[in-house]
């Protein structure tokens, strides 16, 4: 972080934290917030599911107000495979000759499936509506905010004439949480040089608070390794009025049963490790002893065995493969024929997949269910600590939340960096956007984000991209 930008920190930051704690009162809000709310808006009630949504609607609406502000459009990019998949890539031009490759930042713009009759009365998953002190909408959280927040963010520099020291580089994208047409891959596949970059900035962190309290500021480094396996079991069927032994819903239930009562060992690797023994010093009483006994070389199976019954927690300790979808029979009155289930498995980082195949063999224990993985595995390797990027987000977490430590992140989703991470560009799952780390909603009914939470998102945002391209006044 440049000595101009570190000397203003203190000031700014608490001159715009100190604006969001009146804000119900206040008529109207910072410029630059009302930016970021008014684009927020607009992407939630944009409808980008891959069922029925358009990504390539929310991509021109954003380079649209993009080219209003100046941006040229020659640094300007809508493109993707399908009509209803586009991609926006946008390029902030830095001084030339620094001689440094740019800075990416990365958001998706798809959201999951979301139905307004299984939403409370009051609300629509693509209206956007604030209500007791949150945003509430479908991409809330995932991930429209740091969409949202980046296209504000470009436009507050584009407006304040500021020019880093290298370009930074924006790029929404379609097909994250699920389709056939993912974003990245064919950004990277097609039009790599739009994209390229030293590192970036992505989801897949974020700020961890329980009961008001902020706890941990998680920079998201690596991910497990998402895997769908399809678990099928036959047999010849018959009418139903004679059932016989042989069931394929049976005997797929029965083995899910066992899969269900299954646990993998726990393993730990360096950036969990680390996680845990951070989080010891910042969580109070028994939880901390756990953390602390359960990051010890040899792992301590009663701390283990506490800290597993967190899904959270158990999800960062271990492989984790749950059934999520189940499909059997053929008509009402005939004994199946066939019954198949999708288990979905999250990998830890560095274990193979096929040993994970194997075991589910093993555990499900009937030869007459086949295995079989729905797309081959996606493994990515770890992002670097970088101490440019670790400082700067450790300054900036200080000034803005005095006493929340920064602490390195294993991902227990999957999240579009793996893509970039396989050729090279370090990925950085941050953003300052806090949440309650015991009512996650993303994906899920009533998704929401904190309105303080927002704007305190793209304070940090606006300071962490200023210092890691540096910029400066003026041109």
């Amino acid at each position: 972080m440049s000595a101009k930008i570190l000397s203003g920190v203190a000031a700014l930051a608490a001159a715009g934290l100190a604006l969001l704690v009146p804000i119900a009162a206040r008529q109207a809000l910072p410029p630059h917030q009302q930016l970021a709310r008014d684009v927020y808006k607009q992407l939630i009630e944009i409808n980008t599911t891959d069922s029925v949504g358009n990504t390539t609607v929310a991509a021109e609406a954003m380079a649209a107000r993009l080219r209003a502000a100046g941006f040229p459009a020659a640094d300007i990019f809508v493109g993707g495979p399908d009509p209803r998949k586009g991609n926006l890539v946008v390029r902030y031009r830095g001084r030339a000759g620094s001689g440094r490759k740019p800075l990416l930042l990365l958001a998706h713009l798809d959201v999951v499936e979301a139905r307004k009759e299984d939403w409370s009365a009051d609300l629509d998953p693509f209206r956007f509506i604030e209500k007791d002190g949150y945003f509430y909408g479908r991409g809330t959280a995932d991930d429209k905010a740091m969409a949202a927040i980046f296209v504000a963010n470009l436009l507050r520099l584009k407006q304040q004439n500021m020019v880093p020291e290298r370009d930074i580089v924006l790029a929404l994208t379609a097909d994250e949480e699920g389709g056939t047409h993912n974003g990245v891959q064919w950004l990277l596949a097609t039009h790599r040089a739009l994209v390229d970059a030293e590192y970036g900035l992505n989801e897949g962190g974020g700020g961890q608070s329980r009961g008001g309290r902020r706890i941990a500021n998680r920079v998201q480094a690596s991910e497990k390794v998402y895997v769908d396996f399809t678990l099928e079991a036959t047999n010849k069927g018959g009418h139903s009025s004679q059932p016989q032994p042989e069931n394929a819903i049976y005997e797929l239930t029965d083995a899910l049963s066992r899969l269900a009562k299954f646990a993998f060992p726990a393993k730990l690797n360096e950036v969990t490790r680390g996680y845990f023994e951070k989080m010891a010093a910042v969580e109070p009483g028994p939880l901390a002893a756990d953390f602390k006994a359960a990051s010890q070389p040899a792992l301590d199976a009663a701390a283990v065995a506490r800290l597993s019954a967190v899904p959270l927690y158990n999800a960062m300790l271990r492989t984790t493969c749950v059934t999520t979808m189940l499909t059997a029979g053929h008509a009402p009155n005939a004994l199946p024929q066939r019954a198949v289930a999708n288990v979905n498995c999250r990998i830890l980082p560095g274990e193979d997949p096929q040993a994970v195949q194997q075991t589910l063999t093993r555990v499900l224990d009937n030869p007459r269910i086949t295995i079989a993985p729905v797309q081959p595995a996606k493994p990515s390797p770890p992002s670097p600590l970088i101490p440019e990027i670790m400082q700067a987000i450790t300054r900036i977490t200080e000034e803005m939340w005095p006493g929340v430590p920064v602490i390195p992140f294993m991902s227990t989703g999957a999240t579009d960096s793996l893509y970039f991470r396989q050729t090279g560009v370090p990925i950085y799952g941050v953003s300052g956007l806090f949440g309650d780390m015991d009512d996650v909603r993303s994906h899920g009914r009533d998704e929401r984000m904190g309105v303080k939470e927002f704007y305190e998102g793209q304070e940090f945002l606006w300071w962490l991209v200023n210092a890691l391209s540096g910029v400066k006044m003026g041109r």
